[in-house]
């Protein structure tokens, strides 16, 4: 793995007892099965390599800015992070959070038709900037603001232009 330091942090933790939004809580303990005290409506939601679902909380204020008035949780995303763009992370990438929950991305996130009641047209727009879900490699405690570490597969290929 290759190890990118950054100064991303944890910008908010939501649940709920199945289905959106999500609400935001100050800190939550994360297990095998995904976050305590979180519901799923539907089944196909429920499988440890989809155990936590991340967006980036940019992400939501683009979307914001394109006419969509989201915040935290409104798409059942599980984790908002700063500063990590989640939805370019490769496949086997791990998010290693302050205090020691460690997760890997296991799959893109695709929209889920639920987001129709947020506004009928979020579905197409949001497909590629959905954000990703993981499964968790070290269950523990998570806070808001707690600093997150990048690990890249090495067989990952950067993302960097040639000169």
């Amino acid at each position: 793995m290759i190890r990118i330091n950054t100064s991303s942090r944890v910008a908010s933790i939501n649940i709920s007892g199945g289905g959106i939004p999500k609400r935001p809580i100050p800190a939550v303990l994360i297990r095998e099965g995904g976050l305590e005290g979180d519901g799923h409506n539907h089944a196909k939601h429920y499988r440890p390599a989809q155990a936590v679902s991340l967006q980036d909380i940019e992400m939501l204020e683009e979307l914001t800015r394109e006419g969509f008035p989201l915040t935290a949780g409104m798409t059942g995303e599980n984790i908002d992070l700063n500063n990590v763009n989640v939805n370019r992370l490769p496949i086997g990438a791990r998010l290693i959070f302050e205090g020691g929950v460690e997760i890997e991305i296991t799959r893109k996130r695709p929209p889920c038709y639920v987001l129709d009641v947020i506004d009928p047209r979020l579905k197409k727009t949001i497909v590629g900037r959905c954000g990703v879900y993981a499964k968790v490699i070290r269950p523990g405690a998570l806070e808001n603001g707690a600093g997150v570490t990048v690990e890249l597969p090495v067989s990952h290929e950067c993302l960097v232009e040639k000169v």
